[in-house]
């Protein structure tokens, strides 16, 4: 009877195994999925931008390695986490979207980042730009219009630990003044002109990266400097799609 015993303990604990082990086996392989999706991204979309496109590949190291360690799949609708790292936009919802990997990195290349810049983002959205800027700089500033996006992000922000950023629902064509001036301003959504608020609320050295022009017609995204004494120098580097500015409407 002893044998019997024995080989019923031993099924039960196989049992056991088979139903706990893969279990854990696929929440890791799918971390492990996740991450080298981003290091895929980042190698062929990002870095090697200028074999695929003629487009200028990202080089600078520590936004690579903030695009390698965003988890992008996290600001992303559920239904479209098995995209989150193509080499597309990807819709969140009331006409927005979440811009394209190489696009958020270039952006964030140009802005020519350090540790201690504090930087003002204009349009939320699911808070993935804002996201990438936090692991460079000392704080981020985010503004966005559509309120339901901004509650939205401001608790994505505060369960993935993002100390760091602070959101606002608002129209950003006005930035945030408290807290201005900015290192540097980028914009993730394009108006017809570039706004004057934002050029003051941008520190004296300070850069401005804004794609500018009218939905559906060519829209340049721009590079504004401001020199040490205040004038301003602007420079197109390359043809973009934006989502156009959402305005606050006038009552």
């Amino acid at each position: 009877m002893k044998p019997r015993v024995c080989i019923s303990t031993t099924l039960l604990i196989g049992f056991l195994l088979l139903i706990t082990i893969p279990q854990l086996s696929l929440g890791d392989r799918s971390n492990a999925y996740y991450e080298a999706k981003r290091r895929e991204m980042v190698a062929t979309q990002i870095d090697a931008r200028s074999v695929k496109d003629g487009r200028i590949g990202v080089k600078d190291k520590q936004v690579l390695e903030a695009m390698s360690r965003t988890l992008r799949h996290e600001f992303v609708r559920t239904h479209l986490k098995s995209r989150a790292y193509f080499d597309s936009p990807l819709p969140i919802g009331y006409d927005q979207t979440i811009s394209q990997p190489y696009i958020v990195a270039y952006m964030t290349e140009s802005l020519k980042l350090k540790k201690e810049h504090k930087v003002l983002e204009v349009g939320t959205g699911s808070g993935y730009q804002a996201a990438v800027l936090a692991k460079l700089v000392d704080h981020v500033y985010t503004i966005e219009i559509i309120k339901e996006l901004s509650q939205s992000a401001k608790k994505r922000m505060k369960d993935l630990g993002y100390e760091n950023v602070t959101v606002k629902s608002g129209d950003g064509y006005y930035g945030w003044e408290k807290h201005a001036p900015y290192d540097a301003i980028i914009v993730t959504a394009a108006p017809d002109h570039i706004p004057p608020p934002l050029v003051q609320q941008l520190k004296p050295r300070g850069v401005m990266c804004i794609p500018v022009g009218r939905q559906f017609q060519t829209q340049n995204l721009t590079l504004v400097q401001k020199t040490e004494g205040g004038s301003v120098k602007t420079k197109q580097v390359m043809w973009v799609s934006f989502v156009p500015l959402t305005r606050k409407k006038k009552q």
